[in-house]
C-alpha cells in the first residue's frame, strides 16, 4: 500500500477531557477507558500502593537502582490494581496477572468474568492505564526528549515510507513526528500482544503532526486496529489503538 492510503483511521466522540472517574465506572463493550497517573506521589502513599503489591512485584520493585524508578513502579502498579479493582468490585490486593509469551499482563480469568482487558505504558512522571472490554487494547505513552537521535533510530526500525515522510518535514517538526511515530507503533504491537517481537519497520503509521493516528499498511491479518492520539502533556507523546471501531473515548485522572 502506498503511504497516503490510510484505511483504519476513527475519529472518538469526544475530546481529551481528562475528569474525575466515578467510584464505580463501567466500561462498555463499544468504549475505551483510559486513566492518566502522577507518579509523583508522597512517601505515605508509595507506602499504601506498596502494600497493595505480591511478593513478586516488591522483589521486582526492588530491583531497579534507582530509589525513583522503584517509587514508579510501585506507583504504576498499585494504581492499576486500584482502577482494575473498580471495574470489578474486589479487594486490589486479590487481583493476580498472568502473562503471555512476550510479556503482555491480562488478568486471570477466574477474577474476570466480564471479560476486561488492560494495557499499561509510563513515561517519567506519567502513566497511562487503558481498559477494554473483550477486544485487544493497547497504549504507550513517551518523554519528547532532545537528547535522541531521532533520525538515526528511524533509519534502523521504520519503515522506508515513514522515514521518507520524516526527512520531508522541516526540522522542527521531525521531532515531534519521530515520538507521533514511535507511540503508535508501540501501541500497535501492544495491542497484537506481540511487543518488539513484531518488526517495527514491517507496517507503516501516520506521523505527519496535526494528521490523525492511524494504520496506513500492514503485513498480517490482525483485526481492525483504530489509532487514537492522546493529549496527556505539553511534553509528551501518547497514542491509544484498540481492537474494532474505537467507539467512545472516557478519560480519567486517577485520584
Amino acid at each position: 500500500m502506498g503511504y497516503h492510503q490510510n484505511r483504519m483511521i476513527s475519529v472518538a466522540q469526544i475530546h481529551d477531557t481528562w475528569k474525575t472517574a466515578p467510584a464505580r465506572p463501567i466500561v462498555e463493550k463499544d468504549s475505551v477507558h483510559v486513566w492518566r497517573v502522577s507518579l509523583g506521589q508522597p512517601p505515605e502513599k508509595i507506602q499504601s500502593l506498596l502494600d497493595l503489591l505480591t511478593s513478586d512485584e516488591k522483589q521486582r520493585a526492588s530491583s531497579y537502582f534507582a530509589t525513583e524508578d522503584t517509587n514508579r513502579f510501585i506507583v504504576a502498579r498499585g494504581t492499576l490494581r486500584i482502577i482494575l479493582s473498580r471495574y470489578l468490585e474486589i479487594n486490589p490486593d486479590q487481583l493476580r496477572f498472568n502473562y503471555n509469551q512476550y510479556g503482555k499482563p491480562a488478568l486471570i480469568e477466574t477474577r474476570n468474568a466480564s471479560g476486561l482487558r488492560f494495557n499499561v505504558s509510563h513515561s517519567k512522571q506519567i502513566s497511562l492505564c487503558a481498559i477494554t472490554r473483550e477486544r485487544e487494547v493497547g497504549i504507550d505513552v513517551e518523554l519528547i526528549r532532545e537528547d535522541v537521535d531521532f533520525l538515526y533510530i528511524a533509519s534502523h526500525f521504520f519503515s522506508q515510507d515513514e522515514v521518507r515522510a520524516l526527512h520531508a518535514l522541516q526540522r522542527d517538526l521531525q521531532k515531534i513526528a519521530f515520538f507521533n511515530c514511535w507511540t503508535r507503533k508501540e501501541a500497535y504491537i501492544k495491542a497484537r500482544g506481540e511487543g518488539l517481537s513484531h518488526p517495527l519497520d514491517r507496517f507503516t503509521v501516520s506521523l505527519m503532526p496535526g494528521e490523525p493516528a492511524g494504520l496506513l499498511s500492514s503485513d498480517n491479518d490482525m483485526p481492525e486496529l483504530s489509532l487514537r492520539e492522546l493529549s496527556v502533556a505539553e511534553d509528551h507523546a501518547a497514542t491509544l489503538a484498540a481492537e474494532g471501531p474505537l467507539g467512545e473515548l472516557f478519560c480519567w485522572d486517577w485520584q
